[in-house]
């Protein structure tokens, strides 16, 4: 409504000027004198404006017939499409205008504008790849998604727009959760653009998803190659790829190729931990427990690990515990302080029944960085040095308030896994697990530390005490043993739960 009156009232100004400006050169005198072949002409002001006026016209219509005569000259002389370019040429004028429109319209986010704009381009011109590019894109944004599928359909038939077309359906179909015809058709679009970084991830995800980690690995390569990845986080990415490879044959059951892969997983990345415990296995396997506990001492110094632990326990399950001992020194000297190391330690002189020495070897890891593990250790060096109940529960119910200690996390997501995977079970982003600790809720658990003055019986008994108060009390302390009672790695190849 503002518009229209805005529009009425400028038409009304530019008539008022018009009849003022018509009204002066009326009034005013003088005017223009022209001589031509020794007649002259004068001419008022009204009249050489005019004048002025139909010589513009004059000289825009000559400069038309002037361009068409040069067209039929053209044509008459074998150039066939002389006179279609020159009537075509306002054609493409108007379909380029509305298909700068719509590109306009498409990068503001109006999506049907954009749908317009590029149906009136399409008239004018005769330009599919451009005029079907900004329909198919418009009609994205604006959620018509058969009509964008269709149309990059007819992107596919075009040679020179396959690719889009192609890499179009493709996001489609990843959005609808159509992850199989997805996997086809970014096979198929890195095949006809195998530098197109983007389209590279697409299919390495889809690959890794599907746990074709040959395939994976050949687009690993590819991507190496052309340049989209630095080659230490190849060499990373390719030994995890190995490593689900190997596990894939350990479970068909072929051993050597088994132990064959796990070994060239270890070879491409030593710091792997999950790649160092298979190759382990595979050593010990093939009677070759030397270089199976060289893999996992190169391991444990770049991270120690429970797991690298257990395996190395494996390479000589049958020995005593003073000389597992004597023989995971080798293993520990290499990260003297390092938690993991101190409660392995502790946990062997544990099992050697020796818990000053454990006590020693844990240092004060309960107060500097307490886990549920450390805790529950201590707990099981109070008991063996003969310590009351009511001091191993208070350990067992600090257990409930303390970090569970580092876990397999995604970084990108955040959740916590069992155990490691190439691929997280939450977010399936590929190679993103690390060994680290969750950050602590800020919530308290119920029968944490609030409990801790009930379980220790810090709180005297008075006779009258209500009998459901002592059940509760009870109940905390069964919990707290039963979450505090979590297995650790056995030192002895099988999984074994700290001694309490």
């Amino acid at each position: 409504m503002l518009w229209s009156l805005i529009k009425i009232v400028l038409f009304v100004a530019v008539v008022a000027i018009m009849a003022w400006g018509a009204g002066y050169l009326l009034e005013s005198q003088g005017g223009i004198q022209v001589t031509l072949m020794g007649t002259e002409y004068s001419f008022g002001p009204l009249q050489s404006v005019i004048a002025v006026i139909l010589l513009m016209v004059g000289v825009w219509v000559l400069l038309k017939v002037f361009t068409l005569l040069v067209a039929t000259w053209k044509f008459l002389n074998g150039d066939e499409t002389a006179l279609s370019r020159y009537f075509d040429r306002n054609r493409e004028k108007k379909g380029f205008e509305a298909l700068s429109e719509g590109l306009m319209a498409l990068a503001s986010g109006e999506g049907r504008v954009a749908m317009a704009k590029a149906a009136k381009a399409d008239k004018y011109l005769n330009k599919p790849a451009l005029t079907n590019l900004l329909t198919a894109q418009a009609a994205e944004l604006a959620g018509d998604s058969r009509k964008a599928e269709e149309t990059y359909r007819k992107l596919v038939e075009d040679e020179t727009t396959r690719f889009v077309g192609v890499r179009g359906i493709m996001k489609q179909k990843l959005a609808a959760g159509d992850t199989e015809t997805a996997l086809k058709l970014a096979e198929k679009a890195f095949a006809l653009k195998p530098k197109h970084e983007e389209t590279g991830d697409v299919l390495l995800q889809l690959q890794a998803a599907k746990e074709d980690w040959s395939g994976a690995r050949q687009t690993l390569s590819a991507k190496l190659k052309n340049g989209h990845l630095p080659r230490d986080v190849h060499k990373r990415r390719d030994a995890v790829l190995a490593l689900s490879e190997a596990k894939d044959v350990f479970e068909e059951g072929n051993s050597i190729e088994a132990r064959e892969a796990a070994i060239e997983a270890n070879r491409l990345s030593p710091d792997l931990i999950p790649a160092a415990v298979m190759a382990a296995h595979s050593y010990i396997k093939q009677d070759k427990p030397k270089y199976a506990s060289r893999v996992l001492q190169k391991a444990w110094s770049v991270h120690p690990h429970p797991d690298l632990a257990a395996a190395y326990a494996g390479v000589a399950p049958d020995e005593t515990p003073s000389q597992r001992i004597k023989r995971f020194r080798t293993l520990t000297k290499s990260q003297p302080d390092h938690p993991e190391t101190r409660m392995l330690l502790s946990e062997l002189h544990i099992a050697n029944e020796d818990f000053p020495e454990a006590r020693r070897a844990l240092g004060d890891l309960v107060e500097s960085d307490p886990t549920a593990r450390s805790v529950t250790l201590m707990a099981a060096i109070e008991r063996g040095e003969g310590a009351s109940d009511t001091v191993v529960k208070g350990w067992l119910a600090r257990a409930l308030s303390v970090s569970r200690g580092p876990q397999w996390i995604c970084d990108n997501c955040h959740h916590i896994h069992a155990e490691w995977k190439p691929i997280c079970e939450n977010c399936k982003s590929f190679d993103t697990l690390a060994w680290k600790s969750p950050p602590l809720s800020e919530v308290a658990m119920p029968g944490g530390v609030q409990m801790l003055p009930l379980i220790v019986g810090s709180i005297e008994d008075n006779s009258g005490a209500d009998t459901a108060e002592k059940v509760a009390t009870r109940s905390d302390i069964e919990d707290a043993e039963l979450i505090t009672d979590a297995p650790e790695p056995d030192l002895n190849g099988d999984s074994k739960e700290a001694k309490a």
